[in-house]
């Protein structure tokens, strides 16, 4: 009975995993089962053709088509359709607090530019890795920096690699270990991070749910912060790394690797092609001749977090009334008052300010060292932005679908559909699955979130209101699949051979791709399960999370002390 529920949740699930529920009762009963189309053009496209942009846009044009339907004009169902789709994605980007999250994704990417020119990230990975004396310390500093530059994956991935490759090569650890450990401790932490170039984007699609289902007053960056304790396939994964690189201990493919490394000295798999180009972009590079100083980065960046955190509290205290504003004007400094005024801030602007200031300060600290021309400053900072235009597209394409779908009412009919019948249990193990299956495929985080956490939240809250939770039980299941949803995209992702951060990673550690994914696969698959066995399954059914993460944790350590092996026995 559970596994037919299971398999039932699963498959419904999987073929509709874009929706807002929204009050448009009258096209969900007129619609009925095709109000799913668009999402399932969306995901067999995202299958077929592997590119996610593509697959959005026809799911829009999908719905639009069904939404204009005039007759038996064909021609004039697919003009309309078209200028429904663009008024949509205009509808979308003048939204304000949409175009606030655009602004402050681009920014930071404008800032990240900046410094690396500066060569502020380079010098911080110099100094860490100039302590590197052993294969054991080369790895640790290597996951020491990984959480440095957590403000971006593709930042990590460009900057570690090339700085510590050197020093794991002369210390005979296996391209493919420094890959992983790369891998693992960029989209990771970047999905960690209160501030990087992934939360504005997680924020817009934590609101859009949550007043889908009649909570407009919901903070969306109090949210997101809840739902850290939940990301268990990010948090095991980065201890796990730890305990492989603290015991030089591996198993499966990577231990093989690991010991040819050292015993041989082959630090690539003599049986493939490793010769990648570097993947340093000049644009980027600083000068000969700078003079490389840790403060280059953490000046910027610290001014990007400690004014985004005096922000939260000043934008938040002008929007607090009625008893909020009691406690804070009672007692200004105290936790309750700052949660209250964190909770009510607009994130989106505060941190497309603060994004502003830092990328202004860096510009100001490089004219100042003469590392380059104003001229120069503003057209790396441009560069950097246009780094970041594809996520600007995946996110005006997911608001876009998303507004469709609260048009045909499709989630009112998946809602009705599906939460009589759901248990409870099940559905955060099901979306963690789900999410990492359509990243694995698209090889994108942010697609599989874009497509997936419309429909998690109002059906999590209606399975939830379903079996008998109310109040802040139904909230915290809420959360947890919402972190479900964040942490499977990631998952799927770090499996995908298609993956960009998974290519960055290989290209940067100028190790072949596919002897990356091989060596990496057992160890995500191993994590991912553990995730859903100390994680999801009993955390549905209520088991506080100070419980799991141990229990996930001594996981994995016994089973990297028991069955991984030492590659190094000297």
């Amino acid at each position: 009975m559970i596994l037919t529920s299971f398999f039932k949740t699963f498959i419904l699930v999987a073929i509709l995993p874009i929706a807002l529920l929204a009050d448009t009762k009258d096209n969900s009963v007129a619609f009925g089962a095709m109000t799913l189309l668009p999402p399932l053009v969306a995901i067999l496209l995202a299958f077929v053709t592997r590119n996610v942009i593509f697959s959005l846009f026809m799911g829009i044009f999908t719905g639009t088509f069904m939404v204009n339907i005039t007759g038996a004009n064909i021609f004039a169902t697919f003009f309309n359709a078209l200028v429904d789709m663009s008024s949509k994605m205009v509808g979308s980007l003048a939204d304000s607090w949409n175009a606030g999250i655009v602004l402050q994704v681009l920014t930071i990417g404008g800032m990240i530019a900046v410094i690396t020119k500066m060569g502020g990230p380079r010098a911080i990975a110099i100094k860490l890795a100039a302590r590197a004396k052993t294969p054991a310390t080369a790895q640790l500093y290597t996951w020491v920096m990984g959480f440095f530059i957590f403000f971006d994956d593709y930042a990590n991935s460009l900057v570690v690699g090339p700085i510590m490759r050197p020093v794991t090569d002369k210390l005979k650890v296996a391209r493919e270990k420094l890959a992983f450990i790369i891998d693992s401790t960029a989209a990771p932490i970047a999905g960690l991070a209160l501030i990087s170039t992934w939360v504005g984007y997680e924020l817009s699609l934590i609101k859009d749910a949550y007043v889908a289902i009649g909570q407009p007053e919901v903070n969306a960056f109090a949210v997101f912060v809840e739902t850290l304790p939940y990301r268990f396939y990010n948090i095991l994964m980065l201890a796990f790394v730890f305990f492989t690189a603290f015991t030089l201990r591996d198993f499966g493919p990577m231990y093989e690797a690991s010991k040819r490394a050292y015993e041989k000295g082959e630090l690539t798999n003599p049986k493939t092609d490793s010769t990648l180009m570097n993947q340093e972009n000049s644009f980027m590079m600083p000068k000969e001749g700078v003079t490389y100083s840790i403060f280059n980065a953490i000046i910027p960046i610290a001014v990007l977090i400690v004014v985004s955190i005096v922000g939260f509290y000043v934008n938040g205290v002008s929007g607090l009334e009625g008893e909020a504003l009691k406690i804070v004007e009672a007692a200004p400094y105290s936790f309750a008052a700052i949660r209250e005024a964190f909770g009510a801030a607009d994130a989106s602007i505060v941190i497309f300010e603060a994004a502003l200031l830092a990328s202004l300060v860096a510009i100001g600290m490089g004219l100042q060292q003469k590392i380059f021309s104003l001229h120069e400053a503003i057209e790396t900072w441009v560069y950097g932005v246009k780094a970041l235009v594809i996520t600007a597209v995946i996110l005006i394409l997911a608001w876009s679908l998303s507004s469709v779908m609260k048009e045909l009412g499709t989630a009112q009919y998946l809602v009705t559909l599906l939460s009589d019948s759901t248990p409870q249990f099940i559905l955060p193990t099901v979306i963690f699955i789900l999410g990492s299956i359509i990243s694995f495929s698209t090889g994108t985080s942010y697609g599989t979130m874009g497509i997936l956490m419309p429909l998690t939240i109002p059906l999590a809250n209606a399975v939830g209101i379903h079996t008998g939770l109310e109040g802040n039980e139904l909230h915290s299941y809420i959360v947890l699949n919402v972190g479900a949803v964040l942490t499977g995209a990631i998952f799927g992702d770090h499996c995908s051979p298609i993956s960009d951060t998974s290519i960055l990673s290989s290209m940067a550690s100028s190790c072949n791709h596919m002897d990356h994914i091989a060596t990496q696969l057992p160890y995500a698959l191993f994590v991912g399960s553990v995730a859903i066995i100390c994680g999801y399954i009993p955390a549905a059914f209520g088991v506080p999370v100070y419980y799991l993460l141990p229990l996930g944790l001594l996981v994995v350590f016994l089973v990297i002390r028991f069955y991984g092996k030492p590659y190094i026995t000297k």
